[in-house]
């Protein structure tokens, strides 16, 4: 089973979770699930937006792999973000994209520049050199 790291009330953060963690995201009062994959990326549950929505959680899938992880890219992915009900799960395959995304989202509602934000994520390994 993946780890599931709860980063502050809001906002968790993992790699892939299994079809069977499902009924435990939303016990434990997850709202919406934002998955980072790709439908082409190996290991991509496509029964993981029907399970999940009849759970009763809001999904949304907008794949981001981490060659894309631009200013514009990271913008768009916040935006969505924020739109999404509280607590959210994101996740991605291996959980760096989340890690990723989510200190991102944190710097930049603590006021951080977008490129500073995605500097200081690169500096913590978690993005490929930009």
């Amino acid at each position: 089973m993946e780890p599931i790291r709860k980063i502050n009330d809001e906002l968790a953060i993992a790699g892939q979770i299994h079809l069977a963690q499902f009924p435990q995201v939303a016990a434990e009062g997850y709202r919406a699930v934002l998955n980072l994959r790709s439908p082409e990326e190996a290991g991509f549950l496509t029964l993981e937006a029907e399970k999940l929505q009849l759970l009763g959680l809001c999904y949304l899938n907008l794949p981001t792999p981490v060659t894309a992880l631009n200013p514009e890219t990271v913008l768009k992915v916040l935006d969505h973000l924020r739109r999404l009900p509280k607590p959210t799960l994101l996740h991605c395959d291996s959980g760096i994209r989340s890690a990723a995304i989510a200190l991102i989202s944190i710097s930049v509602q603590q006021g951080v520049a977008i490129e500073q934000a995605l500097r200081q994520a690169e500096r913590l390994g978690l993005l490929q050199a930009l």
